[in-house]
């Protein structure tokens, strides 16, 4: 595992064992320039997406709104929600995601662990902030 995996931004401050436990159980998923990833008003996939190479593109009613980079987490309302998507989000280059799924996120809360409970409240915070 590339010791840049730690160093993402929602792994900060947990130790890791535990960012290895939790990426060894999450799909890495690769994707090539302007590829989309996620689909504005599209049925949500029950998929969050923590970036971790490069940077996406979001765009809300087909206006650009943002960029996240390595280590942001994006897509994570269908986490905890089967709300439609509300943004469309694109690779700007080729990239790498992991795919965090509700079964990972209810096997981390059900984990004795409660660092783990820093990354679900990091992913309600971007909620709060959606």
């Amino acid at each position: 595992m590339p010791e840049s995996i730690f160093t993402l931004k929602i792994f900060h401050g947990i130790n890791k064992d535990i960012v290895k436990n939790i990426i060894n159980n999450c799909e890495i998923r690769e994707y090539s320039n302007w590829e989309m990833i996620i689909m504005e008003s599209e049925e949500s996939n029950g998929e969050g997406y923590i970036l971790k190479s490069w940077r996406v593109s979001i765009s809300i009613w087909g206006r650009h709104v943002a960029e996240l980079w390595t280590g942001d987490i994006f897509g994570e309302i269908a986490l905890l929600s089967e709300e439609e998507r509300t943004a469309t989000v694109c690779s700007e280059g080729a990239i790498e995601v992991i795919v965090i799924t509700l079964d990972e996120i209810i096997q981390m809360i059900n984990s004795d662990n409660k660092i783990n409970k820093t990354v679900i409240d990091r992913i309600e915070e971007n909620l709060e902030r959606s």
